[in-house]
């Protein structure tokens, strides 16, 4: 598991009971006493918790602690669900091309119109982002719809052909989904 950052802002006296802490909580805990200091840190960072007394509406990832004093075990744990949550949000959107993938309600998202999707679809949608070369139709029937690819059947086709119409009337985009020879490919 890798090592969470928690930077506390403008606490210091928290800062100093945390840092003592840290290699037992597995946290990097760094302190940002100004919003310039606060900007050096996060700009380096991918994933990060800030810990602060008050909401700075500027600020993203950010845990508010108002309620002091607070048991240390207890503010540990609220540490821990924020990231958590973080995590769980940061999973839960994807980006390719021009869409946002929403994938808890199942949308797709462009500017100000929504698709929703089948489960199925979004499995699809992933699986051919990942793939660098085009991905045939026997190899979707295995990875996505768990087909062995000696049965036949025109699933993914039929699919694919419903989703793409639905992407062509919804977003006016044809070139999303791109039926080539021997498969399918997301550019």
């Amino acid at each position: 598991m890798s090592v969470q950052n928690l930077i506390i802002y403008k606490l210091n006296s928290l800062y100093q009971i945390l840092e003592e802490l840290s290699l037992d909580l597995n946290l990097r805990i760094t302190f940002a006493d100004s919003k310039n200091s606060l900007n050096d840190k996060v700009k380096h960072l991918d994933s990060y918790l800030i810990i602060s007394n008050k909401n700075y509406l500027d600020i993203e990832s950010q845990f508010i602690l108002e309620n002091t004093p607070i048991n240390i075990f207890k503010l540990v744990e609220k540490i821990n669900v924020e990231f958590l949550k973080l995590e769980f949000n940061s999973k839960s959107e994807l980006k390719i091309n021009n869409y946002t993938f929403n994938l808890n309600s199942r949308e797709m998202i462009s500017k100000n119109a929504n698709l929703k999707l089948t489960e199925k679809e979004i499995n699809t949608i992933i699986y051919l982002s990942k793939s660098e070369k085009q991905v045939t139709v026997d190899e979707l029937q295995e990875k996505v719809w768990s087909y062995q690819s000696d049965i036949e059947t025109h699933t993914v086709e039929t699919h694919i052909y419903r989703l793409r119409k639905k992407i062509l009337n919804i977003f006016n985009d044809n070139e999303f989904i791109i039926s080539k020879k021997n498969g399918y490919q997301i550019k």
